[in-house]
């Protein structure tokens, strides 16, 4: 297919329309390449990068065969972390406003599994989690996957990497035999092999060999010494003055340590690790995500599966001794038609790293010196929004637009200073302007939210 407009695809027109609404122009090089294969009833093979409209071309796909009308659990998307599976459960809602009712449940650990039972118990369409949750509803018998005619592996080789290839074969070889299959991953390890082997059949192969929006990064690497590292974070922000950066650590400890230094300049930091608890970790990401907080320092077993719009920035704290863990980082920012920056930090003990990372990238490093590095305003480097949360949630069955009315309609704050809109459980959290904090937190205690006083906190 030469061409990358939707309409060539066999959709239907409410399902073209639905996607020209939420400004789908053209397909993406991997929606292109897959989504006719996907749709034709073949399995795939996809070799696709986070942030490349993978989760459209997959979830396009299985909405194409749902049957509404049967409740039941027609189409499962794998999916390594619950942060992926909320992102992708919530592009499959999107992308299924064309159709009538069409239930998507997500299923992951971290949360409490009897609510997702006695959700599950009143039926769902479309089931997106991570595979310890999943199997625990299958050995429970909450989850029957009798009506499954699609099933979805994303980011498989990070599944794989998680230690979860038991849990994916267990889950496959419980579906029907008479299923689609579709396995999306970033490389091609031998695991991945071994899955296809035993799980698809005479499935279809999609590589895009050109990495999305490669040229759109532009990196630079500064020599430091042990001393300098830390303190060389502040610097870099202080002189390109990113709103939001992704800032990578080799460790939990030195992920600690660099948020305290970058707090104690007035720099709003965050960190993202694996001794977090899950309530923790998601409220981190929400302000990350709601850009009321400039800079989220992680790990990178804590950052699998993690996808940031508008990511200006990301810096490479610690040099990393995988080549393909590097390309990682340096690819969640300049997506699309957006630039970004890639900043590496490397000492003399880490040269034979970056050596091995031209190597890859079959160019030279462009090294600079922190000397050139002054800051561009006297100001600390600040978030434009903030994070207020209302303690209320989807057990109170508030919904975004409850929480945009009570602040736009009813206290009359202009909607372009509203942010992003999270409604979890038994929490909801909205980002505003930072300017205007003060007024949203005294209009959600003075008027109700779906028809109820509500408690409302700033999150600093």
């Amino acid at each position: 297919m030469t061409t990358t407009s939707f309409e060539q695809l066999p959709l239907s027109p409410a399902a073209l329309a639905n996607l020209a609404q939420l400004g789908y122009t053209a397909m993406t090089p991997i929606q292109a390449a897959s989504l006719p294969l996907a749709l034709a009833g073949h399995d795939l093979i996809a070799q696709a990068q986070t942030g490349s409209g993978k989760t459209a071309a997959f979830a396009l796909s299985l909405l194409a065969r749902l049957d509404t009308r049967r409740f039941a659990v027609q189409a499962l998307v794998l999916c390594p972390t619950r942060e992926l599976a909320e992102q992708v459960a919530q592009e499959i809602r999107r992308l299924a406003r064309a159709e009538d009712n069409v239930k998507v449940l997500v299923l992951c650990g971290g949360a409490p599994i009897k609510p997702q039972a006695d959700s599950l118990a009143h039926g769902a369409h479309v089931v997106v989690g991570t595979p310890g949750r999943l199997l625990d509803h299958l050995d429970r018998q909450t989850l029957e996957l009798g009506a499954l005619n699609t099933l979805v592996l994303d980011e498989a080789d990070r599944m794989l990497d998680m230690g979860f290839m038991e849990d994916i074969t267990a889950i496959a070889s419980r579906a029907p035999k008479a299923r689609q299959t579709l396995l999306f991953s970033a490389t091609y390890p031998e695991g991945i092999q071994q899955l296809a082997k035993k799980f698809l059949r005479e499935p279809k192969e999609v590589t895009l060999t050109q990495r999305p929006a490669g040229t759109q990064i532009r990196q630079r690497f500064y020599e430091v010494t042990e001393s300098q590292r830390l303190h060389a974070v502040g610097l870099l922000l202080n002189h390109f003055r990113p709103v939001s950066t992704l800032a990578f650590c080799n460790t939990k400890q030195q992920c600690r340590d660099l948020v305290d230094v970058l707090q104690a300049q007035g720099i709003s930091a965050l960190a993202l690790h694996g001794d977090l608890e899950q309530r923790d970790r998601d409220q981190v990401l929400i302000r990350f995500a709601h850009r009321s907080c400039s800079v989220l320092v992680a790990t990178d077993v804590a950052a699998r599966g993690l996808d940031i719009d508008q990511l200006e920035a990301v810096i490479n704290v610690d040099i990393t001794p995988d080549v393909e863990v590097h390309t990682h980082r340096i690819g969640r920012t300049g997506r699309g038609e957006e630039t970004g920056w890639a900043f590496s930090l490397a000492s003399l003990d880490e040269m034979g790293r970056v050596g091995r990372i031209d190597e890859m990238q079959g160019t030279a490093s462009a090294w600079h010196a922190l000397s050139e590095l002054t800051p561009a305003d006297t100001r600390p480097l600040r978030p434009p929004m903030v994070t207020l949360q209302i303690l209320g949630g989807r057990k109170e069955k508030i919904r975004p637009g409850d929480v945009l009315g009570a602040l736009t309609k009813d206290a009359g704050l202009p909607g372009a200073q509203i942010g992003k809109i999270n409604v979890n459980e038994f929490s909801t959290y909205v980002a505003v302007a930072r300017e205007l904090a003060p007024q949203a937190l005294a209009a959600l205690g003075d008027r109700p939210v779906k028809g109820k006083r509500v408690k409302a906190r700033l999150m600093e």
